[in-house]
């Protein structure tokens, strides 16, 4: 019996390097929930000052690089339109946005660990400075093909959106 498998060609597109940084933003991203919730289950830290002010910008920093990666993927698969880019432009710079916030947490959940969890806190810290720096080299990425982005600042508050 021969079985016939589909012939898929791998063909790389402009798309490819931007899903893939978005990718590693987002995995880095997972690392930095999961051990930041793990927090929570563990006696000595369950009421960790700053956990709970840092998941309150850290959620929605996850969804919007999670519709950023979405967005690429649609783009990459061969989808055209121009909101879809829109999309993503402005999903990364809400989750910037939101990064801001989740790195404040994360100061103060370190100032407040005991001894015996400050190394932990600074593992997190190291996934969430990765998860900002690969954000930010899809953005710069981005540039050249003509996508433009909204200033971030410390003062600027709310998201950002395309209307």
């Amino acid at each position: 019996m021969i079985i016939l498998y589909p012939y898929y060609s791998y063909r790389a597109n402009k798309w490819d390097p931007i899903l893939l940084l978005l990718q590693q933003s987002l995995y880095a991203e997972e690392m930095v929930c999961a051990m930041s919730s793990q927090l929570y289950h563990i006696p000595q830290t369950k009421d960790l000052k700053g956990n709970n002010e840092m998941h309150n910008h850290l959620v929605p920093a996850s969804y919007h690089r999670l519709s950023a990666v979405g967005s690429a993927q649609r783009l990459k698969n061969g989808e055209e339109q121009q909101s879809i880019v829109e999309t993503m432009a402005a999903c990364i710079v809400n989750a910037e946005k939101r990064d801001m916030k989740v790195r404040e947490g994360l100061k103060i959940m370190e100032e407040n660990a005991s001894s015996d969890f400050k190394p932990f806190i600074l593992v997190i810290i190291k996934w969430q400075q990765q998860a900002e720096h690969y954000l930010g080299q899809a953005k710069e990425s981005l540039r050249p093909m003509g996508v433009s982005f909204p200033t971030v600042s410390e003062e600027y508050s709310g998201e950002y959106h395309y209307y």
